[in-house]
């Protein structure tokens, strides 16, 4: 779908009627909630929870969800809208339109081909994607599928400072545009769908690939460790370490079980991977390993975007995780105009958080967000149809993006504003 295009979306409507009146119908639902169900038929009950889930009542799922209930869209009338553009600056570079694919780790839960799947949709579509630092494929995979549309890489700060430098140069290496650290996650929430089947990927080695294609993890997984816990062994455990050795790189299965190093891999990572000591001052270390922008992902408060401003940041992702790590947490479009209003137009703000539909997108930018980023529901179509499932979902987006603009009676984003809202 050619994003410029005035007939791009209205093209897409009309596809998607004509194809039905030939008894062809689209390979995911449209529906949001249809989009869901679908999905959940397509996982396993342990991918499913893993990626619905939330934390505790998964309240701050829900508080993404409600917060757009309280704007309603003013369509303005009798305004030419037969020319219309969806396209943005960011840092600058130009993109079709403002929406970006989030991080989803361990997308091998719900497809093989996981991260590079998703990277050839997010080709097709010329829509960016941020690799997850819980990837399923090393980002050179998924840098090479994206072609010369861009991405940009989200890292987890672990506790090895030369992991995190290797990451980023990495990063920079493979074509990224820019780094978005997540800064929420320094511990696991209570997510109480995955506590309930007591299942953590990352135990069967999935969602790790970035730290075992890594050379500095790769060093670290030789340094010597504290004794492991002594478990008597289950069917359960003699399976997981299948799975764990399955998916550790290498195509001799033998020769990765008797090595001995998938288990070294997935106890080194538990041991790094979440850093509850980072504080703002690290900031500064991760400026003197990229020159690549900066944007700190998680903040919700405005005190702290003045901050991110302060310690030289140069964009802010506005999240939550998905109300995947603190239940009864604000949702994030809330905190937008507050946010907006703190940092002016110096840096861009991207929405994080509940964006299902093309009016969502439209009432995050009419509230400042320069882009929103999706994620729940571009997983759902990986489940249900693999990168064609994941393009039809991100073209459904668009489309419906696209129409919203022009019967509200914009032709360009930058006439979308407050006054598009009541």
């Amino acid at each position: 779908m050619v994003q410029n295009n005035a007939e791009s979306a209205a093209h897409w409507q009309k596809e998607i009627y004509l194809n039905g009146f030939a008894g062809q119908r689209l390979r995911v639902a449209v529906a949001p909630g249809a989009l869901e169900q679908q999905a959940r038929t397509a996982m396993s009950p342990e991918a499913f929870a893993y990626i619905a889930g939330g934390a505790g009542l998964e309240s701050t799922v829900q508080n993404n969800r409600s917060a757009f209930e309280k704007y309603k869209i003013v369509p303005r009338m009798l305004r030419d809208v037969s020319v219309r553009s969806t396209a943005i600056e960011i840092f600058g570079q130009t993109y079709a339109a403002p929406v970006f694919l989030a991080p989803v780790g361990v997308l091998e839960l719900v497809n093989p081909q996981a991260d590079v799947a998703v990277a050839q949709a997010a080709h097709a579509m010329r829509v960016p994607y941020i690799f997850s630092n819980q990837a399923s494929k090393p980002m050179e995979e998924a840098a090479r599928a994206m072609g010369d549309t861009p991405f940009w890489f989200q890292l987890y700060w672990s506790k090895s400072r030369e992991l995190v430098a290797s990451f980023v140069q990495r990063a920079e290496r493979c074509g990224c545009r820019a780094i978005a650290v997540t800064l929420d996650t320094t511990m696991l929430g209570w997510r109480t769908r995955d506590l309930d089947i007591a299942y953590l990927p990352f135990l069967e080695g999935k969602g790790i690939a970035q730290y075992t294609s890594d050379p500095v993890f790769q060093k670290l997984m030789d340094e010597p460790s504290p004794p492991a816990e002594r478990r008597t062994p289950t069917w359960h455990s003699v399976a997981g370490l299948v799975s764990m050795t399955h998916n550790y790189p290498g195509n001799n299965f033998l020769a990765k079980l008797f090595s001995g190093r998938p288990l070294k891999a997935v106890r080194k990572f538990v041991s790094l991977y979440s850093n509850p000591a980072l504080t703002w001052d690290d900031l500064s270390f991760l400026r003197q390993h990229t020159k690549l922008p900066i944007l700190l992902k998680g903040i919700l408060h405005p005190d702290d975007a003045r901050k991110a401003l302060d310690y030289g940041m140069d964009g802010i992702v506005i999240s939550n995780h998905g109300g995947r790590q603190v239940d009864g947490a604000v949702g994030t479009l809330d905190m937008l105009p507050a946010i907006r209003e703190a940092v002016g137009a110096r840096m861009p703000l991207l929405l994080d958080g509940g964006i299902r539909g093309g009016a969502d997108v439209f009432k995050a930018l009419a509230l400042g967000a320069t882009a929103v980023c999706i994620g729940r529901p571009y997983a759902y179509g990986l489940a249900i149809g693999g990168a064609q499932g994941v393009q039809e979902v991100v073209q459904n987006l668009l489309a419906d993006f696209e129409l919203t603009m022009g019967l509200a009676g914009c032709t360009r984003v930058r006439e979308i504003n407050e006054n598009s809202l009541t």
